[in-house]
């Protein structure tokens, strides 16, 4: 039996509001929620509850990411769901959903059950993972079951292995037959490629890494998008577009639909908020992403579009590499970067700054996610939901070095920056699995379950 913890006098964040109270967790849900500030005025308080003393401080909805790669199996020199996981809790990420380009690429039904075998040993974060689309294996994605699986995976651009679906006829037959949601990478490998033959004929092999908005450019990724909203109107699938990375792509998404009525939605990632094309100078290969980071102006209408409600969840598409990986010319080095760990602390320092409220925070890294794929019980404080709840002090400072970054490679994008906020306390499933800095590793997350 878990056990059970009263949170005392937080400021609670959720749904919109945020309001002084506190909170009962016991066997693993949140039993009770009281619209008071002391544990003091708790009735009855039985012996076996643990008192947590939350005054001055944030109580938010664990953090669902929507999109990474913990590379396990077959990668795991660079990250693994262990280390990932681990990293993920300590930044207050408790579900994650986990992306097929593992090795072997994850197109059959036996393989995505061994990735939640695995999980289920080592995972200490909420799991779920995607399946994985090809140009040959529609007989394997339409045994996939809504019910336990987040979604089906499509790379319309560049992928590990034999996961590019550029097949036209591929693309129609997937969209036509998901029972599910279609999570999609946008970005269109013909420009791409036409793009770099043109670099290279320049430069040869010592093309800038400047040149990576402009080889992935903003065209590559709105003529791919075009033709993934294109195809979900025309079968009514139901799409979400991952990690947009362009003004222009803002005018395929509608605001003045509700969430709950979106058959087509879209997320944002936290480095194509946080960085633009003049930081590429400075930080070189290390925020290589695929999309690319682009211009300022970019990086501007995703905010705004992140605001007026076109883009619907932030996630970080965390995706590890060795630092010897990521220090190489521009065509050898792999795009991608860790981020889980500093994500909610990135868009609590954009809070802090006043270029967002706390509310809307939570509401597209909790709330929205949850709602975009029926997550079962999760992403929201409500009683009889599951205890996935992150406490964070917003008048501690977290500076990231070397000797506290958690992921397996050992690097960040942020290293040497100090955020404003700390999250002091995880629950995973009301587990309390993370406290200033130490863990416990007792209790394993759950497989997610989905509303469909």
């Amino acid at each position: 039996m878990n056990t059970a913890y009263f949170i005392a006098g937080a400021t609670i964040v959720n749904e919109g509001e945020k309001y002084t109270g506190s909170v009962l967790v016991r066997n693993g849900i949140i039993e009770k929620i009281y619209y008071y500030d002391s544990e003091e005025r708790f009735p009855g308080l039985p012996d076996d509850v643990r008192v947590i003393k939350a005054h001055g401080k944030f109580l938010l909805p664990g953090v669902i990411d929507d999109q990474v790669h913990f590379r396990e199996p077959g990668l795991t020199h660079k990250g693994d769901i262990y280390t990932e996981s681990k990293a993920a809790i300590a930044g207050g990420v408790t579900s994650y959903m986990e992306m097929p380009n593992t090795l072997p690429n994850t197109l059959t039904q036996e393989l995505l059950e061994e990735k939640y075998k695995i999980a289920e040993e080592k995972s200490l974060a909420n799991y779920s993972f995607y399946m994985g689309a090809s140009n040959d294996n529609i007989a394997e994605i339409v045994k996939t079951n809504p019910n336990n699986v987040c979604g089906i995976k499509v790379f319309m651009g560049a992928s590990t292995g034999n996961m590019l679906v550029d097949n036209i006829d591929s693309l129609n037959e997937i969209f036509a037959k998901s029972k599910m949601l279609v999570a999609v990478h946008c970005e269109d490998e013909e420009t791409i490629r036409s793009n770099a033959k043109l670099f290279r004929e320049k430069y040869y092999d010592n093309v800038p890494i400047e040149a990576h908005p402009l080889i992935r450019s903003d065209k590559a990724c709105y003529k791919s998008s075009l033709l993934a909203v294109g195809l979900a109107r025309i079968y009514h699938t139901r799409l979400h577009i991952l990690h947009l990375s362009t003004a222009i792509e803002m005018s395929l998404f509608n605001n003045k639909i509700p969430l709950t009525k979106k058959r087509i939605t879209s997320e944002v990632c936290v480095h194509h908020l946080w960085f633009n094309s003049n930081n590429y100078t400075e930080k070189g290969p290390l925020i290589k992403w695929n999309p690319a980071i682009k211009t300022r102006k970019d990086q501007q209408a995703l905010f705004q579009a992140l605001l007026d409600n076109r883009l619907d969840v932030v996630s970080t598409d965390h995706a590890p590499h060795t630092l010897d990986e990521k220090n190489n010319s521009y065509f050898k080095a792999p795009s991608g970067g860790p981020l889980v760990q500093h994500s909610l602390l990135a868009m609590l320092d954009f809070y802090k700054s006043d270029k967002i409220s706390v509310e809307r925070v939570v509401e597209k890294m909790c709330h929205a996610p949850a709602v975009c794929f029926q997550v079962e019980k999760r992403g929201f404080i409500r009683e009889g939901y599951w205890a996935d709840l992150v406490i964070v002090d917003s008048d501690l400072k977290t500076l990231v070095e070397k000797s506290n970054i958690l992921y397996k490679c050992g690097w960040s994008p942020f290293e040497g920056h100090t955020f404003g906020s700390q999250v002091t306390h995880t629950f995973v499933n009301g587990n309390l699995v993370y406290y200033n800095g130490h863990f416990n590793e007792s209790v394993k997350g759950q497989r997610l379950l989905f509303e469909r």
